[in-house]
């Protein structure tokens, strides 16, 4: 697309700037909107995960959950996890929350009219571990909607292997052409023939990331000495097309306008024959 279709006097100059970024970049980085929010999703993760080891609720947040491999083999991390997933999903606030975190930055990418996941995810990877990886994908690669976006938010410092890596939009294109090439390898082997060009994305604590998950992204071990912690969760337009992950099933509306409302309501009168 083509930089004259971004800001022709609809946009307001900061909107068209961050849409232009996102094409651009295939991702944007920006503080919390409402801390306080995020402040209060980590609070409940960090409590959550202390119960789950028999722990009070922890005083510093921060130093405990990237301090957690001294408390959780990776042998258990997986299940460890999903019971933290378990426990946060069934907050009914929480989705509220995590949305009002980047709410003016995902309705300038997305719209304003959108559905949300229905489940927030976790990822929790120990330093050094190898059994926590994302290899090298595009979730359009495996049957995603190309009009989703993910809104990746860190419970701890993000940084360097610490955090996830993305191939920029040029290189992208490149692989897609020739992915074909591909066939038989494995994603090992994409990642040795991108790997000079993808970027490291470093996201402190107190910000959020939205990113374009058609383009390659992953990560690789964790070679910090703290674990990361990061939540994602994925947006789109409510009438944009879906592919594998259905409206009511992964997806539910959220921002769904009064005229939109009215529209899908309506029912044409019958003739005055009938």
């Amino acid at each position: 697309m083509a930089d004259r279709d971004i800001g022709t006097g609809f946009f307001d100059a900061a909107d068209a700037a961050r849409n232009a970024a996102f094409l651009k970049d295939g991702y944007v980085i920006g503080a919390a909107e409402d801390r306080a929010a995020l402040d209060r999703i980590r609070a409940l993760i960090a409590g959550i995960a202390a119960k789950a080891l028999d722990l009070p609720a922890p005083e510093d947040p921060d130093a405990f959950l990237n301090r957690i491999g001294d408390r959780v083999q990776p042998s258990k991390l997986n299940d460890f996890r999903l019971a933290v997933i378990k426990g946060m999903n069934a907050e009914p606030w929480l989705r509220p929350a995590y949305f009002a975190v980047a709410r003016a930055a995902v309705q300038c990418i997305v719209g304003n009219e959108l559905c949300m996941q229905r489940r927030i995810n976790l990822s929790i990877q120990l330093s050094g571990d190898t059994s926590s990886l994302l290899p090298v994908h595009s979730d359009t690669w495996s049957g995603d909607s190309p009009f989703e976006v993910v809104l990746w938010i860190p419970l701890v410092d993000c940084y360097r292997t610490k955090s996830m890596y993305l191939l920029p939009p040029k290189g992208a294109s490149e692989i897609q052409r020739n992915l074909a090439a591909f066939s038989g390898r494995s994603a090992e082997d994409i990642f040795r023939d991108i790997e000079r060009d993808v970027v490291w994305l470093d996201i402190p604590y107190g910000n959020f990331l939205l990113f374009n998950q058609n383009l390659p992204h992953g990560n690789r071990v964790n070679a910090e000495a703290d674990a990361r912690w990061s939540m994602n969760c994925r947006f789109k337009g409510v009438f944009t097309p879906y592919a594998d992950k259905k409206l009511g099933e992964f997806f539910e509306p959220i921002t769904l306008r009064a005229a939109s409302r009215i529209g899908l309501d309506y029912q044409a009168p019958g003739s005055f024959s009938e």
